[in-house]
């Protein structure tokens, strides 16, 4: 490997966030350094219908961290004070432990006491550490909230309501499938869920055995009900489990920090316990808020779930084309904005029994109900799987990849029946969608005996004929219309046509 050198990375200071003053405690804050690939290439996604090249236990080997660069990393770490509280090569990681002092030193940054409007204090930077030749990233000395859930409750009574059950029948999820031998894997920044929740909900649904919840902690998360989170993690847990209910659900809970957030996606890929073969995420935040190096870490982890033939599905966001960014300009929501996520749009959906009358784009922002996230990436070039799909230029002129790629059941006034601290209630949001296509997707690798891994090649090219194509409607800048479009992507599922034209790919 090329000798230690320096290097600098972009760094932001997201609309409202306010320095306080210098860092003023002496407590030894817990830093995660995420380190480069011993190759200079990226691993290769399992493309359905392509297996994995290389399973869990063996990746590591061909595309974890050298084990030359771990051990320069911790000779940096002892010159610096630092002490190491684990590693692991596979994913990429050395733990490490230290003074403020002593890792303003060795990173060279000045830390301070930030703050979001009507929102905690936190330990923060004003720029970008300073970044050994053998790491991409640091994580943790920065511990702003990097996140915000995609779920929404309606400010007004609800016009109407589904379980997911229902939604799975509208949408002709597969019969005979329940997502047998298959494990969903959720990642939650915050919240938790009780037992006697999912108990009672799953039972109102005629639903048994139950679903198999397991709760995971990763970076310090842990299951915590009891706050506002709670109302993502419920929905998440109950929509998945009542629509893959034989799949075990294992919920990932860590910090909202962009530490956390890797670490939980990177430890969910690599899971050699749980083994998921499809992770759900309904939280995330606009693309140009994210530090370069957050960024290129948080997308080596999602690279290494498609290359281990794992696929993520991520909510797009629910605060329309601009992300909820007051400069009048579309934002698109990352993670769901990397070309290594399945991006799930919204939609309102109105039925009647087993049919559906009408399905538009979710946009109620002139009634304060929110409108599915959806554009064109600044960060992330045009997939080959996206050349034929008409996207847009991005705001920056360039060809950018389009989000969302898929879509679903999003508006609150049309949400989603679930129950939280022991009531009744309807959520929406582009939060609901991810689970609900994790649960599906969990279906189709039940059948097919195979995960199907990263889906983007298949489906484009299968197309309109397994989607119900959105053709009405906007999210603000942007306009739905015949086949994809940057508000639903290429639309909503028709589960049984999806896996079969998935089948007719296998061959």
């Amino acid at each position: 490997m090329s000798q230690p050198t320096k290097r600098q990375s972009h760094w932001t200071s997201p609309e409202g966030m306010k320095y306080l003053g210098p860092h003023q405690s002496t407590d030894p804050i817990d830093i995660t350094i995420v380190l480069r690939r011993c190759t200079d290439t990226a691993p290769p996604a399992a493309f359905w219908p392509h297996p994995p090249r290389w399973p869990r236990g063996e990746f590591g080997q061909h595309y974890g961290a050298a084990q030359a660069d771990l051990e320069s990393l911790r000779r940096f770490a002892q010159q610096h004070g630092l002490s190491e509280t684990g590693n692991d090569v596979h994913r990429r990681v050395l733990h490490l432990r230290g003074a403020p002092a002593a890792l303003e030193k060795a990173f060279g940054v000045t830390l301070g006491q930030y703050q979001f409007s009507g929102k905690p204090p936190f330990v923060g930077c004003g720029h970008a550490p300073t970044l050994p030749a053998e790491a991409i990233a640091v994580l943790g000395l920065d511990r702003r909230p990097v996140a915000q859930p995609r779920s929404r409750l309606a400010q007004a009574a609800p016009n109407t309501s589904y379980t997911p059950l229902q939604l799975g029948q509208l949408y002709e999820f597969p019969a005979g499938t329940d997502g047998t031998g298959e494990t969903i894997g959720i990642i939650e920044l915050g919240g938790g869920f009780t037992t006697s929740d999912l108990t009672q909900y799953f039972s109102s649904l005629g639903i048994s055995p139950q679903p198999k919840v397991v709760a995971v902690s990763v970076a310090g998360g842990q299951n915590q009900p009891g706050g506002s989170a709670d109302d993502e993690v419920m929905l998440d847990i109950e929509v998945a489990g009542a629509l893959a209910p034989a799949a075990t659900i294992a919920v990932y809970f860590t910090t909202n920090t962009d530490q956390g957030f890797y670490e939980a996606i990177s430890q969910a890929a690599h899971d050699t316990t749980n083994k998921p073969s499809v992770i759900s995420i309904s939280w995330g935040g606009p693309e140009e808020n994210w530090n370069s190096s957050s960024l290129a870490a948080m997308e080596t982890a999602l690279q290494d779930a498609a290359a281990l033939g794992v696929t993520v599905t991520v909510a797009a966001g629910d605060n329309g084309s601009s992300d909820g960014v007051s400069d009048n300009q579309p934002h698109v929501d990352f993670p769901a904005s990397s070309p290594y996520s399945l991006a799930c749009g919204g939609t309102t959906l109105v039925a009647s029994g087993n049919t559906i009358q009408s399905e538009v784009v979710w946009n109620e922002t002139a009634s304060n109900e929110g409108a599915t996230g959806g554009g064109v990436s600044v960060e992330y070039a045009l997939p080959t799987w996206q050349q034929n799909a008409k996207v847009p230029a991005s705001p920056s002129g360039s060809s950018g990849r389009g989000v969302p790629d898929v879509a679903g059941n999003a508006d609150p006034m049309t949400g989603y029946q679930v129950l939280i601290g022991g009531q009744s209630q309807v959520i929406g949001g582009t939060s609901a969608v991810a689970p609900l296509w994790a649960a599906l997707i969990a279906r189709f690798n039940q059948k097919l005996g195979a995960p199907v891994g990263d889906l983007h090649a298949a489906i484009y090219q299968i197309g309109e004929s397994a989607f119900r194509d959105i053709t009405q409607g906007n999210n603000g800048a942007y306009q739905a219309g015949p086949g994809w479009d940057a508000c639903t992507g290429l639309g909503s599922p028709n589960g049984q046509a999806l896996l079969t034209a998935l089948v007719a790919q296998k061959g």
